[in-house]
């Protein structure tokens, strides 16, 4: 996808689900396509907000609106529609680390403080572990953030719950009785490799396995977005915002 330019069969596709921007006496009162332009240029970019090229718009402007939409859940709806399209044949679930700058730090009281920031000391300092299941052509389907020094595991159920695949696959850190008896209560099978030295080794399927590299590239190409690669927002809402920006501009790509 261009850097910061929708096509019109790309904006055709979320066009539908973005609030505002209708006709009124004195025409639009929003340009929607701009503005959803403007977010994917500060995702890619990983610009400041008063880095915003002009013809956005004012940056001002802009990031009221984006908070604004943040609390109204709509990047939640954009990619909740686009992602009504996946291929659930099989899944993938795996997380990865994003590393937190010094002024991603410090959250106010009044807005949540350290509980609101989701960061977690881990061996490479402070950070936010993303963690997401893909579909069988790689595409994002779900994710849930949260501080880095927690385990995997521990958000695989979230990850799948309402989902309906014949397959999961992931790594040995998703290894644990519990876990693959939520997928089997889903109906599906697992296909996660047993960890050294189980009593009792499940079986797994070495030949879908490989499709698991589908998750790491699909974070490789998330990591292209340098406002995801590395995290400066303060409040992980905020922060989480611009992975849904980048998920949708995978999607419609």
């Amino acid at each position: 996808m261009d850097i910061d330019r929708l096509s019109a069969e790309q904006w055709s596709r979320i066009e539908p689900f973005v609030p505002g921007g209708r006709k009124g006496r004195r025409g639009p009162r929003s340009n929607n396509r701009r503005f959803v332009e403007a977010l994917v240029w500060m995702a890619r970019s990983g610009g400041r907000w008063r880095d915003l090229p002009e013809g956005y718009g004012n940056y001002q402007t802009v990031k009221r609106r984006y908070y604004r939409w943040i609390e109204m859940g709509v990047l939640e709806s954009l990619f909740e529609a686009l992602a009504r399209e996946a291929d659930l044949d099989w899944v993938s679930i795996d997380s990865t680390s994003i590393r937190a700058q010094p002024q991603a730090a410090g959250a106010r009281r009044k807005k949540g403080g350290a509980d609101a920031q989701g960061l977690g000391r881990s061996r490479g300092g402070l950070g936010t572990k993303i963690h997401a299941v893909v579909d069988a052509l790689g595409l994002p389907v779900r994710f849930v953030l949260a501080p880095g020094h927690r385990g995997d595991v521990i958000y695989g159920k979230e990850l799948l719950h309402g989902l309906n695949p014949s397959h999961v696959i992931a790594d040995r850190a998703y290894d644990a009785e519990h876990f693959h008896d939520t997928i089997l209560d889903a109906g599906a099978v697992p296909v996660i490799p047993p960890r050294p030295g189980r009593r009792r080794p499940h079986v797994c399927n070495w030949g879908l396995y490989k499709e698991r590299n589908l998750v790491e590239r699909f974070f490789a190409k998330l990591k292209q977005f340098r406002r995801v690669a590395t995290q400066y927002d303060k409040l992980l809402v905020n922060f989480r915002g611009f992975v849904i920006i980048a998920a949708i501009a995978i999607w419609l790509k």
